[in-house]
């Protein structure tokens, strides 16, 4: 299989730390594709131009991080980054919304500064300024602790996109986030897939 990526997606990066949990190193080949460019040969493979983009081994692609993180995870019939029940999956989609709003506010930083919108990053930063309160106390939910699973990648790399962004700033009066951040951040899969700084 092939999996397309960019070194900086966090979406991507959700993808390529799934492979080294489950350990399809060896099963599944990671690509870094050329997004955002005219006529990238990427486009032929993925007319959408997105990623992570999963080819299968029958030949069939997948698109969206979630659908092929749960694709991943399944293929040795061991599931286990998946979560049943509406508190799991309250809380993954509270981390998919932390998420697309920093990576919103980090595509508008990437802008040219004359193409960049004001209102975009404002609201985008007020966001996030909220959603980091909130998790300070939902980190204590126990579908926040024990074994890695999807809320928990999903929110831990939405946290991560700080490499890539100094003016994020979720730190500062989030003690518990930070306690719950620091040892997902020093696993091995993390430190392998961590963005490029800026």
């Amino acid at each position: 299989m092939k999996l397309y990526c960019t070194p900086g997606s966090p979406y991507a990066r959700m993808a390529r730390i799934v492979v080294i949990e489950k350990g399809l190193d060896g099963r599944v080949e990671v690509i870094m594709a050329k997004t955002r460019t005219v006529d990238s040969p990427y486009y032929r493979i993925n007319p959408s131009g997105r990623v992570p983009y999963l080819v299968r081994d029958d030949g069939i692609g997948m698109e969206e991080s979630a659908l092929i993180c749960d694709y991943l995870d399944r293929l040795d019939g061991k599931p286990a980054f998946q979560l049943d029940g509406l508190e799991a999956r309250r809380l993954e989609a509270l981390a998919r919304s932390y998420l697309d709003g920093l990576s919103v506010w980090l595509r508008e930083l990437y802008r040219p500064q004359n193409e960049r919108s004001p209102g975009v990053i404002r609201h985008e930063k007020d966001r996030a300024v909220r959603l980091a309160e909130v998790w300070e106390h939902e980190v204590a939910h126990p579908v926040m602790r024990g074994p890695l699973n999807m809320a928990q990648l999903t929110l831990a790399c939405a946290l991560g996109i700080e490499m890539r962004m100094p003016e994020l700033d979720w730190r500062r009066g989030h003690r518990k986030l930070c306690d719950w951040y620091a040892p997902l951040a020093s696993r091995a899969s993390f430190k392998a897939t961590e963005p490029p700084q800026p």
